[in-house]
């Protein structure tokens, strides 16, 4: 039986070996130091806890488990290197955005499961700055809060909504509010604004920095973390066999396996429609200077966006550059997540023509970075986390694109079922959610695109008449907003 055993002084390669990672992302390109690659697995081996990914929610319940008893044995196994996902690739808001409504959670499990849902949300935004300060991982952690622009009487109608619902629930101004023109104006110059909601409850940050240093810090806690090593299979567990990780160098016997590869969960065999890839694109500009800040404002980096249904989102980044993403490339049929997905010229020059729309100023500026990267997507659009205890077999994930504080706060609740307390987060009402598989092709392939073409269409309807979309508000509610 031979015990899981890794440190970051085992790295191995050059730099030229692993060069290919800095083409991920602005984020990756700005990683310090040289990069390595941790050795593959070499051989079967046993351990308590296996967590199949290396992105941020594997990371955080490796993390979380050997903070909390360091005999454990637990190893991570990574197809690619540690934050080679979307954990390394995201706009770097760390939010308390959930792609499930308050409302829909208040009509499924009560108010009062809403409520704890949402402040164990707000609290992982803090976590996330207190474990990355108490680890020593520079990730330029600022809390400076978001802004999302209304820029037509459409989005103001929707934006008060949200105010109105977040009252509803028993959140106050310092949860949500709403800016009028001049104000939110004070915090960014965006042209047309008419107003904007405000929430404190968001922070800046590089995600590329903080996966890797995630990796390192669950290292030198004693998590063992092999990249490289594609997992081929998880065959579950039952009674008097534990549960198993398959790759192709090894097979890691464990009491309990954690499933976390997201985006990538339809490569597991018996998991082709659990979780939709759908693809989300960024791009970067050059450094720009004080004259220009001055003027437009986001002095506490504030992350920003727009009240439109086609998501888009951007961040001061420490440099001094705005790094802007949104959606609207294709979901690739059956599933397919491919390098070649990563850059659509189509969608990052519409992408840029978005954020010059929102910004003028920028006009003339240099895009420097291009890239992009899947996300998971679940049917009904719900996150979950949970434990099969018959089977050993976790899961978390789904987050829908907003899961760099939610996926810390499924590290902590999978680490809690895993050891068996019985803490509040077990309690949480993402626990233990199962939702619907998605449709067999073609019909996931004509569904999700047709809902991707339909919400672009809805924005263009609105901008046009100002008034809100009848087939957007349909949309909504056919996935249960």
């Amino acid at each position: 039986m031979v015990m899981a055993t890794s440190s970051a002084a085992r790295h191995i390669g050059s730099e030229a070996d692993v060069s290919r990672y800095r083409e991920l992302s602005l984020w990756w390109a700005q990683v310090p130091g040289p990069l390595h690659e941790r050795p593959a697995l070499a051989g079967d081996i046993d351990v308590d806890v296996a967590i199949v990914g290396g992105g941020f929610t594997g990371l955080w319940t490796a993390h979380s488990l050997v903070s909390a008893d360091p005999s454990l044995r637990v190893a991570v196994v990574e197809a690619e290197v540690a934050g080679f996902g979307a954990s390394g690739r995201n706009g770097g808001w760390c939010s308390a955005l959930f792609p499930v409504s308050d409302s829909r959670l208040a009509r499924e499990h009560g108010a009062d499961a809403a409520r704890a849902m949402r402040r164990a949300l707000q609290h992982s935004i803090d976590e996330v700055g207190r474990a990355a300060a108490g680890e020593d991982i520079d990730c330029c952690f600022a809390k400076g809060g978001s802004i999302v622009g209304a820029r037509n009487d459409a989005q103001v109608a929707r934006a008060r909504a949200e105010i109105e619902r977040a009252r509803a629930l028993g959140l106050g101004d310092d949860d949500v509010r709403w800016l009028e023109k001049d104000e939110a104006a004070a915090v960014l110059d965006m042209d047309g604004m008419l107003g904007a909601t405000y929430t404190p409850h968001c922070a800046a940050l590089d995600p590329a920095r903080l996966a890797r240093g995630l990796a390192e810090a669950a290292e030198r806690h004693g998590a063992a973390v092999y990249e490289r090593t594609r997992a081929r299979e998880i065959r579950p567990g039952a009674p008097g066999r534990r549960p198993t990780v398959v790759t192709a160098t090894g097979t890691v016997r464990a009491d309990f396996v954690v499933r976390a590869v997201e985006a990538w969960t339809p490569e597991l065999p018996g998991h082709r429609r659990s979780i939709a890839p759908v693809y989300s694109l960024m791009i970067a500009t050059e450094p720009l200077g004080d004259d220009f800040w001055s003027s437009t404002g986001l002095a506490h980096r504030q992350t920003f966006a727009d009240h439109r249904h086609v998501v888009i989102y951007g961040q001061r980044t420490a440099d001094g550059r705005i790094a802007f993403g949104g959606r609207g490339a294709p979901y690739h049929f059956a599933s397919s997540v491919r390098p070649g997905f990563d850059r659509v010229p189509r969608v990052h020059r519409a992408l840029w023509r978005a954020l010059v729309e929102l910004i003028p100023a920028l006009e003339g500026v240099t895009v420097t970075h291009r890239w992009g990267g899947p996300l998971g997507l679940p049917r009904d659009w719900s996150p979950s986390v949970g434990l099969d205890r018959t089977s050993g077999v976790a899961w978390a994930g789904g987050y829908v694109g907003d899961g760099v504080a939610a996926s810390n706060l499924a590290g902590r609740t999978v680490a809690d079922l895993v050891l068996g307390h019985d803490s509040a987060l077990v309690r949480l009402p993402w626990v233990g959610h199962g939702g619907r598989r998605w449709e067999a092709e073609p019909l996931r392939w004509l569904g999700i695109n047709a809902g991707l073409l339909s919400m672009a269409a809805a924005d263009r309807s609105e901008r046009r008449r100002g008034k809100p979309s009848a087939a957007a508000a349909r949309l909504s509610r056919l996935l249960g907003d």
